[in-house]
């Protein structure tokens, strides 16, 4: 009797492991696979809404850029309701999270982990599941400086463009705001027609809110690209202090076409020669499109790829399958032609050596390019989240900082330093200078028209810079900067009178705490 017992007890003891082991699987393992399946669309949706989905929070671990509420309506099939407490400020980071139109943003570059379905999870979803307590979604670290992040807006105000301030040191995404942004809320509150007819406005708006300015959309770089061909040149020997021909116009090789200075000026008060570092500090066209004439297209080429520029072969790939540099949102890193594109259009060299042509890039780019040369030469991968954190706030996953590569040595990195440092004192990005600090930058002025001729469009205004730059000194934050068709000045407009602005701002908030 008692070995029938026994066995009895065995059956149960095995059927209940099955059973815990079946709903294990299906709760678990296979979750996603069963609700992908079609015919499970609107049920994996309601069930979506029924798990509390994990913060994403600011670099000060308090302010909150997206949290999910419980439901005020008891009656609803939804839960939860999405919430986006800093609005536009952060949205086109955080993305949205809709049940009509998906997610987007660091909603979907880290799903698994504000869902509670990564693998780092399954051990407190299975307690969860013995416990009878409810699925919680792990909280999102990001690298955001909320002070900074409203400095940015600020000193952007009603421009359309965008800011991006970077920590050299480790890649840190400091501030990125563009402008236009988007509200989230929208998407992911209210009524299904609510939502349909927030999205619409969105997708209609010819400002393209829902596309960053800051790390998406591509312009040409104009001077700022000075920072790469002074790169390549200091690179491949040729000092700071090296002379070249200052004539008033450069006649391009095998074509009728001719490079001029901005504004048709004589670079550096009409000499007949220049140096590169007074070329720079200038930003003489001239100059630099003779630099890049004598360095010719592969060397030119191959320094812009080192600093992260993807290569493409115009006309027929105008864009790249993905970034070269790595980031966790979905972004269009800068983008430069190989050098096979040049091989029978020397003219094209001397345009892409100054920012023209097929040279592209945007403020993140940019602010990369900054960040490797105020970190000696080392280029790191930016970073906009650290850790993910689970519901008893125990760190769950760690996301390091990540080298890149070395676009440029250290030497060359100082003597770039001192040449934006001179752009900062005493050239075209004076209205940079704060009291007291030393601060390196370029400033850049690009049409904003293409292939047209005779474009009346308003020009892009950059300006990218770091600091503290001094000797000695480590710097702690690199910023580039653009604003779309000359702000408020137009087609008077230059980076260094309308960007350099707001630059500053940027930095002098942030080096004041």
């Amino acid at each position: 009797m008692d070995r029938q017992i026994r066995r009895l007890g065995f059956a149960f003891v095995a059927l209940f492991a099955l059973l815990f082991a079946q709903v294990a699987y299906v709760q678990v393992f296979a979750a996603n696979r069963i609700a992908g399946e079609p015919a499970n669309a609107a049920r994996q949706i309601r069930a979506e809404y029924s798990v509390e989905r994990g913060q994403i929070l600011a670099a000060d671990e308090r302010t909150v850029l997206a949290e999910s509420v419980a439901n005020p309506d008891p009656n609803s099939v939804y839960r939860f309701l999405r919430k986006y407490p800093g609005r536009e400020l952060y949205g086109q980071l955080t993305g949205y999270y809709s049940r009509i139109y998906g997610f987007n943003g660091l909603e979907d570059a880290m799903n698994p982990y504000l869902s509670g379905t990564a693998p780092e999870f399954t051990a407190q979803n299975l307690t969860d599941i013995l416990l009878g307590r409810p699925k919680v979604g792990g909280t999102v670290l990001t690298t955001i400086v909320p002070s900074l992040q409203r400095v940015a807006r600020s000193a952007l105000g009603s421009h359309q463009g965008a800011v991006v301030a970077l920590d050299p040191g480790s890649g840190d995404v400091l501030a990125m705001y563009s402008n236009p942004g988007y509200d989230p809320n929208p998407l992911s509150t209210g009524t299904d027609e609510q939502i349909k007819t927030a999205w619409n406005t969105l997708i209609s708006d010819p400002q393209r809110p829902l596309v960053s300015k800051a790390f998406q959309e591509l312009y040409l770089p104009g001077s700022t690209f000075k920072l790469v061909t002074a790169s390549a040149a200091l690179e491949n020997g040729w000092g700071p202090d090296k002379t070249w021909p200052n004539p008033h116009v450069l006649n391009l090789p095998q074509s009728s076409s001719t490079l001029q200075n901005f504004g048709n000026e004589i670079c550096h008060g009409g000499t007949t020669t220049v140096t590169m570092a007074q070329g720079f500090e200038q930003s003489c066209n001239v100059t630099f499109g003779l630099i890049g004439l004598h360095l010719g297209a592969e060397r030119l080429s191959a320094e812009a790829h080192r600093y992260g520029f993807c290569p493409i072969l115009p006309p027929n790939e105008v864009t790249c399958a993905e970034p070269t540099i790595p980031f966790i949102l979905p972004w269009n890193s800068g983008r430069f032609p190989e050098s096979s594109y040049f091989n029978e259009n020397l003219p094209k060299v001397a345009l892409s050596a100054v920012g023209l042509d097929n040279d592209k890039q945007n403020p993140l780019q940019l602010a990369l390019e900054s960040a490797a040369i105020a970190n000696g030469g080392l280029l790191y991968a930016p970073r906009l989240v650290t850790e993910v954190r689970d519901s008893a706030g125990r760190t769950i996953k760690l996301f390091d900082k990540q080298e890149y590569g070395r676009p440029i040595t250290p030497h060359t990195a100082d003597q770039m330093r001192q040449m934006m440092i001179s752009v900062v004192t005493s050239g075209t990005g004076t209205a940079a200078q704060i009291p007291g600090t030393i601060v390196a930058g370029k400033t850049g002025t690009a049409t904003n028209c293409g292939p047209v001729p005779n474009c009346s469009v308003p020009p892009n205004a950059w300006f990218t810079a770091f600091a503290p730059a001094g000797s000695g000194q480590t710097p702690t934050i690199a910023v580039a900067v653009i604003v779309l068709d000359g702000g408020d000045l137009g087609s008077e407009a230059t980076g260094g009178r309308v960007a350099a602005p707001i630059a500053k701002q940027v930095l002098q908030a942030y080096l004041k705490g």
